[in-house]
This record gives C-alpha cells, sequence and structure tokens, in this order.
C-alpha cells in the first residue's frame, strides 16, 4: 500500500496524487501537493496531511483547493 503522500496514490473518493511541489501548504509544517480528480479530471493543490480523504471541489463538493 502507497503512502498517501506519494506519486499515483488514490483515496477512497478517486483523488490520485499527479506531484509533490516546492510550496508550503496552509497548516504548519505541511507540503502542497497536486490532486487530480479521477471523476472529472480536475487538478488542485491540497496539503499532505488532507490527502487520504480530500474530494474534488469542482465534481464532489469538496473544499476549495489550493493555490499552485
Amino acid at each position: 500500500m502507497l503512502p498517501a503522500t506519494a506519486i499515483g496514490y488514490e483515496n477512497s473518493n478517486r483523488q490520485t496524487v499527479v506531484r509533490q511541489t516546492n510550496l508550503s501548504g496552509n497548516r504548519p509544517g505541511q507540503r502542497l501537493y497536486v490532486l487530480k480528480c479521477g471523476k472529472c479530471g480536475q487538478q488542485y493543490g491540497a496539503n499532505g496531511c488532507d490527502i487520504h480523504f480530500r474530494r474534488c471541489p469542482a465534481y464532489d463538493g469538496g473544499q476549495p483547493g489550493l493555490v499552485f
């Protein structure tokens, strides 16, 4: 099983980690990752600690993504 921050990891909401950025997230000590929705293809930024439960902000009513 891949760690949640690994490239290619897909959570139970079909959100897949595309890449890690060099940007800080909006929580202390967090890195910003780019996720892609497996349902609509939208890409958005998320904190590493949030990947396992993220939902797509465009398709699935998730919180707005972080800017990358």
